[in-house]
């Protein structure tokens, strides 16, 4: 259920004058504010919030959408500073969904409280990202979500035995000219994880570019990796972004390009790319990125929150909500999902791409300033 554009501006209009107003009522309000495009909020305000309420009675489930990208993660971060500045002692967000990025910065802001320690959930997921994120020790402030992930989209009856890592699909490419795309670093992440995933592939430095510490010289090191990318470029077609590889995928223009996982299959779903499309993560393995849960250090009702994240991270709804409804990757570890889920959602999702390939070849994107090189760099030494 989508909401009306009424709604939309009413929760909009809430964030602005503090999502922890009155209400005429007595119920105990859970303001819940999220990072990302609408159907985060719309996830929360249809899906979770009626659920939570259900279970709670006299609660009620406020959802705020702060926006796409960064930015909504930014305003997330910037009205707790304020609150925090201000000496408040209690914040009106009681949880959080934010970008990786900026969840480190939270942490090192001191604008976080650890909570995942106390709920039954916290012990679900033990991917280095509920640990580590871009390389700030988030352990114990965040719950992943979800966790979004890139792979290859091929046609499987033009390509019979597709390529397994980086060295087998330059081979490949050399065979087939022009017959795998991607958009380059430009229009979307899809292409920027498959040079990411290039740089791990080819620079020995993949621990520290995803963990840091950060080191300006290592950069000076990448001519060659980047040289071989170059020449790697001139046997591929390039793509609008990522729906233009998926675009360029369903006409036939392309027969294999890098895709997130859970819009392929969205798309798959509805009829805009051949059903019997297939995914290969190839090795030694491409980013993917989760969204978090994160309850602020002063939020005005910290148990509440910390029932809301716990049921949010819940086997159950993991499966139904995130799973089966948005073909993301949950945010606890697979294996905790699978008895809840349908099989014929699980052999979708998980066939292709398996839980034990997501726990070796998911990775994580750089931290910031290496991740800013390597953009400059491929603009510098490969578009041009």
């Amino acid at each position: 259920m989508k909401p009306t554009r009424l709604s939309t501006l009413l929760i909009s209009a809430a964030f602005v004058s503090g999502i922890g107003g009155t209400t005429a009522s007595a119920e105990t309000i859970l303001n819940v504010a999220t990072a990302g495009s609408q159907n985060m909020v719309d996830y929360v305000s249809d899906y979770l919030g009626p659920m939570f309420e259900k279970q709670n009675p006299g609660v009620k489930v406020r959802a705020v959408g702060t926006g796409p990208g960064d930015a909504g993660s930014q305003k997330i971060f910037e009205k707790l500073s304020a609150q925090s500045q201000a000496g408040n002692k209690k914040w009106d967000i009681d949880v959080a969904v934010v970008h990786q990025k900026k969840a480190g910065d939270m942490v090192n802001a001191g604008l976080l409280g650890k909570y995942r320690n106390d709920i039954k959930t916290g012990k679900l997921v033990t991917r280095s990202t509920a640990k580590m994120a871009l390389g700030t020790n988030v352990d114990g402030f965040v719950m992943p979500m979800f966790h979004s992930q890139t792979a290859l989209a091929y046609h499987p009856e033009i390509v019979k035995s597709p390529p397994k890592t980086y060295d087998e699909l330059i081979a490949w490419t050399k065979k087939y000219p022009k017959q795998f795309g991607y958009n380059g670093i430009k229009n979307g992440m899809s292409g920027v994880s498959f040079v990411v995933g290039w740089m791990y592939a080819y620079t020995g430095q993949a621990a520290q570019l995803m963990d840091g510490p950060y080191d300006d010289s290592l950069k000076g090191k990448w001519d060659g990796v980047l040289a071989k990318l170059k020449t790697f470029n001139e046997n591929v077609s390039f793509t609008p972004g990522n729906a233009g590889t998926l675009d360029m995928l369903n006409r036939g223009e392309i027969v294999m390009g890098p895709v997130w996982v859970d819009m392929f299959y969205s798309w798959q779903a509805q009829g805009r790319v051949p059903p019997k499309m297939k995914l290969q993560l190839i090795g030694p393995g491409m980013p993917g990125q989760p969204m978090y849960y994160v309850m602020p250090k002063m939020a005005a009702s910290q148990d509440l929150a910390k029932k809301f994240i716990a049921l949010a991270t819940s086997p159950a709804v993991q499966a139904e909500g995130i799973v089966a409804n948005f073909n993301w990757y949950p945010g606890i570890d697979a294996q905790h999902v699978q008895p809840a889920l349908d099989p014929a959602v699980w052999a979708k999702l998980f066939t292709d791409v398996t839980p034990e390939e997501l726990a070796s070849k998911g990775k994580a994107f750089p931290i910031a300033p290496f991740f800013d090189d390597i953009k400059e760099a491929y603009e510098k030494k490969v578009a041009n």
